[in-house]
C-alpha cells in the first residue's frame, strides 16, 4: 500500500505523486490487522449510526412537534418554516465543525477526534430531550433549542470525515468503495432507529406524544452514545496517519493548506452532494408535513413508509458500493443523478393522487437515488486529498454541502410550497439538484486509481 501525496497547490487536474509506503503496508499486514480493520469498520458504522440517529430525530420532530411547542404562531406555515430554520442552522455550523475537528484530526489523530465529536453531539441531543417548551419558559425555549442544535451540528460536522477515514485507511485499497460504505450505512441505520423511536413513542403515548412522548427518542440517545464510545476506544490509529506522524509529515495548519491548494475540490464536492443530500432531507424531513397536510395521510403512515425506505436504503447501499468498485464510482454516481431527475415529478404526482397504496410505495422507494450515490461517496470524496490534510479536506468538502444542499432543503421546499401551492415546484428543485451534481462530478479529477 502506498501513500497518496500531492503538492499543496495541486488542485483539480494535478496528478498524485506516490512515495514509499513500506511501513504502512507492514502495519496493515500485522497479525492483528484484520481484527483492527474489523473494529475500524464497526466503529465507523456504530459512530455514524448514533450521530445520524440524533440528527434525524431532530428532523422528524422539526416537522411534527417543534412548530407547535417551540415556534407557535397563528400561521401554520410560518411555524413550520421557523422550525425548519432551526433544523437548518446546524448545517451552517457543520463546516465550522469540520474545520475545527479536521485540524485536530490531521494533527492529533482520527481516533481521539472522533471520541470528542460523539460526546459533544450526544450530550446536546440528550439535553434537547429535557428542554422546557415555549408555554413554560417563553422565548428561552426556542433560543435554547437553537443553541443545542448548533452544538449538535458542530459535533456532527467533525464526525463524517474521521469515520470515513477510519474505515478507508484501514480498508483494502482494491475494495475502497466497499470499505467506505461502512460509515455510509450508518446513515441508513440511524434513520431506521430514529424513525422507529419516533414512531414507537408516537404509538406508545398516542395523544400525549406532543406533551412528552416526543422526548423519549432524544433521551434514548444517551445509551447509544455510551455504546459508541466503548467501541471507539478499542480502535487503534490508522496505518497511514500513524506513518505520517512517524515521518513528521503533519501540517501545522491543515485547514489552511486545504483552503489554499484544494479550494476547487471543496467547491465541487459541495455541489456534488446536491443530488444526494438535498433530496434526502426533503424525503425524510419535509415530507412529514407535506404528506400529512397535503396528501392527508396519518403521521404513523408516513413514519412507517419512511422506515421501509430506510430499510431498503440500508440493504441497497452496500450493494451499490460493491457494484461501484466494479463499474466505477463515478458511473454509479451519474446513474443516481439520472434516477433522481426522472423520479422527481412522478413522486409528487403520486403523493397528490390520494391513493394510499401508491403513496406508501413512493415514499418507500424515495431513497433509491441516495443508495446509488452515497455508497460510493466516501471514497470518491476522500481520495481527492493526501493523508496529511485528508480529514480537513474530506470533512470540509462534505460539510460545505450543508450550506448549498442539506441545510436549506426543507426550508426551500417549504418556501416553494408556500409560494406556488404545489409540490411540483419542489420536484423542480430536485431536478435542479440532480443536474448540478452531475456537472460538478464531470469537473472533478478521477483519482480512483490512486492509493490511500
Amino acid at each position: 500500500m502506498t501513500d497518496l501525496t500531492m503538492s499543496p497547490g495541486a488542485g483539480i487536474g494535478a496528478p498524485p505523486v506516490s512515495d514509499s509506503g513500506a511501513d504502512i503496508q507492514r502495519m496493515a499486514q500485522a497479525p492483528d490487522a484484520r481484527q483492527q480493520r474489523r473494529r475500524a469498520s464497526i466503529g465507523s458504522l456504530i459512530g455514524t449510526t448514533i450521530e445520524w440517529y440524533e440528527y434525524y430525530i431532530y428532523g422528524a420532530t422539526a416537522a411534527l412537534v417543534f412548530p407547535h411547542l417551540f415556534f407557535p404562531s397563528h400561521n401554520r406555515l410560518v411555524s413550520l418554516m421557523l422550525s425548519f430554520a432551526s433544523f437548518g442552522v446546524a448545517f451552517v455550523i457543520r463546516p465550522i465543525g469540520a474545520a475545527v475537528f479536521g485540524h485536530f484530526g490531521d494533527r492529533v489523530g482520527r481516533k481521539t477526534t472522533l471520541i470528542v465529536t460523539l460526546t459533544l453531539s450526544g450530550l446536546a441531543t440528550f439535553l434537547i430531550g429535557v428542554l422546557p417548551s415555549y408555554d413554560r419558559i417563553g422565548l428561552w425555549a426556542p433560543g435554547l433549542l437553537v443553541m443545542l442544535r448548533i452544538v449538535q451540528g458542530f459535533g456532527v460536522g467533525g464526525e463524517w470525515g474521521g469515520a470515513a477515514l477510519m474505515s478507508l485507511e484501514w480498508g483494502e485499497q482494491n475494495r475502497r468503495g466497499a470499505a467506505g460504505a461502512w460509515p455510509q450505512v450508518g446513515t441508513s441505520i440511524g434513520l431506521i432507529l430514529s424513525t422507529s423511536a419516533v414512531m414507537g413513542a408516537s404509538m406508545l403515548t398516542g395523544p400525549d406524544f406532543l406533551v412528552g412522548g416526543w422526548r423519549i427518542p432524544f433521551l434514548l440517545s444517551g445509551i447509544l452514545v455510551i455504546i459508541g464510545l466503548l467501541v471507539r476506544l478499542s480502535i487503534r490509529e490508522t496505518p497511514s496517519f500513524a506513518q505520517a506522524l512517524q515521518e513528521k509529515r503533519i501540517e501545522d495548519s491543515p485547514v489552511g493548506t486545504v483552503l489554499r491548494g484544494y479550494w476547487r475540490e471543496i467547491i465541487m464536492i459541495a455541489f456534488l452532494r446536491m443530488s444526494e443530500q438535498m433530496p434526502f432531507y426533503i424525503f425524510t424531513a419535509f415530507i412529514f408535513d407535506y404528506a400529512t397536510t397535503t396528501a392527508h395521510v396519518t403521521r404513523t403512515f408516513v413514519l412507517s413508509a419512511t422506515l421501509v425506505a430506510a430499510v431498503i436504503d440500508m440493504i441497497l447501499l452496500p450493494v451499490c458500493a460493491v457494484a461501484a468498485d466494479r463499474v466505477g464510482r463515478r458511473r454509479m454516481y451519474y446513474i443516481g443523478c439520472a434516477v433522481l431527475v426522472l423520479m422527481a415529478f412522478p413522486y409528487f404526482w403520486v403523493l397528490n393522487s390520494g391513493n394510499t397504496t401508491l403513496i406508501f410505495i413512493a415514499i418507500a422507494l424515495s431513497l433509491l437515488p441516495h443508495a446509488l450515490q452515497y455508497g460510493a461517496q466516501a471514497s470518491l470524496i476522500s481520495e481527492q486529498f493526501p493523508v496529511n490534510i485528508r480529514y480537513s479536506g474530506a470533512g470540509l468538502g462534505y460539510q460545505m454541502s450543508s450550506l448549498v444542499a442539506g441545510g436549506p432543503a426543507p426550508l426551500v421546499a417549504a418556501a416553494l410550497l408556500a409560494w406556488s401551492g404545489s409540490g411540483y415546484a419542489v420536484a423542480g428543485y430536485l431536478v435542479f439538484g440532480g443536474i448540478v451534481a452531475a456537472v460538478a462530478l464531470s469537473l472533478m479529477t478521477d483519482r480512483s486509481k490512486a492509493t490511500m
